[in-house]
């Protein structure tokens, strides 16, 4: 079998990417799973869920045994917000024994990776959540902790969801102002009322995953000059910017060239009328920085990591890299 160097885990909290790299960068496996984080689900099922995932990437190497499978693992976790998280979420992915040694992340820092050429710059993801990280040429990081309203968090693919819906729940029983929001919302589901649409939520009998799909709908009725879908957007552009600036300004890179990154299911399936508004905000309070949208899937910014600690030249990264953009445009399907 080909030596694995780098097992790369990108797990967010509503896929799980796992890759096999060699030390020349060339992708040995991939498979891609559910999301699976301990926050979520707890750690137990979380590191049965990696297992899981890994494993299959082994058969497709022609490898039944797991343990010392690669050289190092860098897993980079939705979840792994705080260092005492990281430091249990290392101790378990040890217990596994899929490699020599194990570094454990936040996905962001993945994003950033994918991102950039050495890791450095700023990272924002929109994903389920939102969460940002910086890194300065110096080493110097800025963090937020990103665990909800509880961290000052505003936005995120299901929070933008469940304003959609709560936007148009008030325009039907006129504590709201009208919004196209109603109607589109309703002929999402099928249903003739929100009261329906409000109890079917309430016994189950629509899964809450479901209002995912709200997230895009929520961007389509703002483009077509909703107010309050618009005013949602505004504010999460708002949002955006001000966590990029405040980061910036935290590692004195405000008036410096620096890239700024921008991942996640949002950003990515909104396109250039979110990303190219928050580059053009960001460019007003930080004129030299670059704000691009990652290009490759962030489990190659993991990946990228991972064969960063082995010491691999720029050789093994451009293979990679050319082997994530295949990989984004042909994403591997999951498998429950």
């Amino acid at each position: 079998m080909p030596r694995v160097a780098v097992l790369a885990v990108d797990g967010g909290n509503s896929k799980t990417d796992v890759l096999l790299v060699d030390a020349r960068g060339e992708v040995l496996a991939s498979v891609r799973g559910p999301g699976a984080s301990a926050q979520n689900v707890g750690m137990a099922s979380s590191m049965a869920a990696l297992d899981k995932l890994v494993r299959r990437a082994a058969r497709q190497v022609g490898v039944a045994d797991t343990r010392d499978l690669a050289e190092h693992t860098a897993a980079y976790l939705a979840g792994a917000d705080f260092p005492r998280e990281e430091a249990a979420l290392s101790r378990a992915l040890e217990d596994l024994g899929w490699s020599r040694s194990t570094v454990v992340g936040n996905d962001t820092f993945a994003v950033l990776r994918a991102g950039t050429p050495d890791g450095l710059g700023v990272a924002v993801v929109l994903g389920a959540g939102i969460n940002c990280v910086g890194v300065a040429p110096d080493g110097r990081t800025s963090r937020f902790p990103s665990v909800g309203r509880i961290s000052g968090d505003w936005g995120g693919g299901s929070f933008l969801a469940t304003e959609a819906l709560w936007w148009a729940v008030r325009a039907a029983d006129g504590r709201g102002p009208a919004t196209a929001l109603l109607p589109a919302v309703l002929e999402h589901f099928a249903l003739p009322s929100t009261g329906e649409l409000i109890e079917r939520l309430h016994f189950g009998e629509i899964p809450w995953d479901e209002l995912h799909a709200l997230c895009p709908l929520l961007f389509r009725v703002a483009a077509e000059g909703d107010p309050v879908a618009g005013r949602l957007v505004d504010r999460l552009v708002e949002e955006v910017t001000l966590m990029v600036t405040v980061t910036l300004r935290r590692l004195d890179l405000l008036d410096e060239p620096v890239r700024v990154v921008l991942g996640g299911g949002v950003a990515v399936g909104a396109g250039p009328a979110l990303t190219g508004r928050i580059a053009l905000a960001c460019g007003e309070r930080a004129p030299r920085c670059e704000v691009r949208v990652v290009d490759v899937p962030p489990v190659v910014g993991a990946a990228l990591l991972g064969l960063d600690a082995l010491g691999a030249d720029r050789e093994a990264e451009r293979r990679l890299r050319a082997a994530g953009a295949a990989l984004l445009a042909n994403p591997t399907p999951a498998a429950s």
